[in-house]
């Protein structure tokens, strides 16, 4: 390349005291690769008649066996009129970048952004090109992101959607008040019939004021026992201007960095007027969530299911299912399942406990369980909820079911084989599908997937060639 051609890229303006003409050959060149990932000098037919790649991964890709090529043919087909476009363009005078597919060694393509430029020599023309494998790479896995963002955010909705109807329908009285202030910020419409009063009424009074003044100290004592231990066992108040007791009762939780309590309000008499006794039943708003509920006793034996857990398990009705033993049906090789149990009793409840959930025709599902401990007299029933666990961007299905089989199968070969051999063929497994798993998340990078491991590149290379992974030619080691 000439200075001309290098006066050429700098656009249409030339130097104006003409000292480009005293630029060498070399530099211009060096030049014109810097502006770009890739340039290209073409003669008047097209052909590709030298070229400066300044970017390894092209050179890896086969770049310089497009010397001495129309550029038409190293190019995808949906690509090919983009070329004649920038080349009749450039010889009118106008420049604009355009994105081409160029063909690789792997007979793959790669995504190289281009402007040609008029040398203005014996109709040469110049392309410069850019890599936009990085940059559609980046978009893509943004794309992911933004779609799992949206399920995750549609399925908050739907489960905020769900709990809220199992608020408004519930048949006690349910009051929601801030621990710190004491004053109330929700009220449910069981609470309203119950307390006489509105919820725009209700929201921001003091929650000891509902209250006759002979139980305001109870009600307070209810809050602060609440607040220290967690859960305020019933207690009997009168409500203001009220003379039949009611039993309330207190559960802290956290909801954005705040202390709230639950508060249930009962009858003491478990008298309903008429009203009430028409209202809905909670059992039946839990029959038709679209979680799976039961209850179990101490041993795991189910005593109470819904719907959504009937279904799930493929049992036909509610009276089929009591008596089974949930062990049986959930859980992985017993181990999960008594991890399950140990929090519970030690700890009283669990959230998010991943396991999957089995029928009797050898169908499994991997389910996120929840579980609660609630003491019943001398006895202790546990209550789940457990929910399917969705596909997300970065699952790697392909990955678990053989993790699964293969520690079956070990399990299955312990007395028959040293514990050395398993601990070496374990190793090897884990190995894979590690190596597996950064090649996915690299897009098939094996430089960056080195990086990512913390290998280098002959290392990988080499455990590539042992694991038969990513289809290397005979002279990558």
């Amino acid at each position: 390349m000439n200075a001309k051609a290098a006066t050429a890229l700098s656009g249409r303006k030339s130097f104006p005291r003409g000292l480009s003409g005293d630029i060498d050959g070399s530099v211009a060149e060096m030049v014109a690769a810097a502006a770009g990932d890739v340039a290209l000098i073409i003669d008047r037919d097209g052909i590709i008649r030298d070229l400066a790649v300044g970017n390894d991964d092209l050179l890896r890709d086969g770049a310089e066996s497009w010397l001495d090529r129309r550029w038409l043919d190293t190019v995808t087909i949906d690509s090919k009129i983009k070329v004649e476009e920038l080349l009749r363009d450039a010889q009118k005078g106008s420049t604009r970048w355009r994105e081409v597919n160029q063909i690789t060694s792997r007979r793959d393509s790669a995504m190289v952004r281009y402007v040609v430029i008029d040398a203005r020599r014996d109709g040469q023309m110049i392309a410069v090109g850019r890599d936009e494998r990085a940059t559609t790479a980046l978009q893509q896995r943004l794309v992911e992101a933004q779609q799992a963002i949206e399920r995750d955010y549609s399925r908050l909705r739907d489960a905020e959607g769900r709990y809220r109807l199992l608020f408004k329908l519930s048949g006690e009285a349910v009051l929601v008040v801030d621990a710190g202030s004491r004053r109330i910020i929700e009220a449910n419409p069981q609470a309203e019939r119950i307390l006489g009063r509105t919820q725009a009424d209700l929201v921001g009074e003091t929650f000891s004021r509902v209250f006759d003044a002979d139980s305001q100290d109870e009600a307070a004592s209810l809050i602060a026992v609440a607040r220290s231990t967690g859960r305020a066992h019933p207690s009997q108040t009168r409500l203001f201007g009220r003379h039949r007791p009611l039993l309330a009762s207190a559960s802290l939780f956290r909801q954005d960095r705040a202390s709230l309590c639950l508060i249930r309000l009962t009858r003491a008499d478990q008298e309903l007027s008429s009203d009430e006794a028409n209202g809905p039943d909670l059992r039946e708003v839990v029959e038709r969530i679209p979680d799976a509920f039961l209850v179990t006793d101490s041993a795991m034996n189910i005593l109470t299911a819904n719907a959504a857990f009937l279904d799930m398990v493929r049992i036909g009705t509610a009276e089929q299912a009591q008596g089974q033993s949930l062990a049986r049906l959930l859980g992985r090789a017993g181990l999960e399942r008594n991890l399950l149990l140990d929090s519970l009793r030690e700890h009283g409840s669990v959230r998010n406990f991943r396991t999957v959930l089995r029928n009797d025709y050898g169908d499994a599902e991997d389910v996120e369980v929840s579980g609660a401990a609630v003491p019943d007299g001398d006895d202790t029933v546990y209550g789940f909820t457990i929910r399917t666990i969705e596909r997300r961007v970065n699952d790697r299905p392909q990955a678990v079911p053989e993790l699964r089989q293969s520690v079956e199968r070990l399990t299955e070969l312990v007395g028959r084989s040293t514990l050395k051999d398993l601990v070496r063929e374990t190793t090897d497994l884990v190995e894979r599908l590690c190596i597996e798993a950064a090649l996915e998340l690299t897009k098939n990078n094996r430089a960056s997937a080195a990086e990512v491991l913390g290998l280098s590149r002959q290392s990988l290379y080499s455990k590539l060639h042992r694991f038969g992974i990513g289809n290397l030619g005979p002279n990558e080691n």
